[in-house]
C-alpha cells in the first residue's frame, strides 16, 4: 500500500498551505495511507491556539482540525521550532497548542520518513 508523510514548513496564512491541505485531502480521498503530517519551522504556527486569522481569509487551521477528526490524521509539531516561536515552553506546557496536534521531536519526523513510501514537503 502507498504511504505518504507530509512536512509543512509554511505558516497558516501562506498560499502554499492551501496547496498542502488540498494535496493531503486528495490523497486521503484516494485511499492513500497518510501516516502523518509534521509541522516544522513556521509550520508550527498551525497549532497555535492564540493565532488569529481574519474571517475573510482561508482558515487553514480549521481544515487541519477537520482532517484530523475525519481521518484520524496524525498532526505533529516540532517542539524546538515551537519553543522558538513561543508556542511551547517545554514538553508539558501545551496550553497554546491546539488539541488536534501532538508536540513531537525530530525523531518523529525521522520515523515518518522511514515508514513512508513517499515524503512531500510544502
Amino acid at each position: 500500500m502507498k504511504t505518504l508523510a507530509v512536512v509543512v514548513t509554511t505558516p497558516p496564512y501562506s498560499h502554499l498551505t492551501i496547496t498542502a491541505l488540498n494535496y493531503v485531502e486528495a490523497a486521503l480521498q484516494a485511499d492513500v495511507d497518510v501516516i502523518g503530517v509534521f509541522f516544522y519551522q513556521d509550520g508550527v504556527m498551525h497549532a497555535n491556539q492564540e493565532i488569529s486569522i481574519a474571517s475573510d481569509e482561508y482558515q487553514a487551521i480549521q481544515h487541519w482540525q477537520r482532517l484530523h477528526q475525519d481521518y484520524q490524521l496524525p498532526l505533529h509539531i516540532c517542539i524546538t521550532a515551537s519553543e522558538k516561536r513561543g508556542i511551547v515552553c517545554d514538553a508539558l506546557d501545551n496550553e497554546k497548542v491546539n488539541q488536534a496536534f501532538t508536540v513531537s521531536g525530530l525523531g518523529e519526523l525521522v520515523e515518518l520518513t522511514t515508514k513512508a513510501s513517499r515524503l512531500v514537503q510544502f
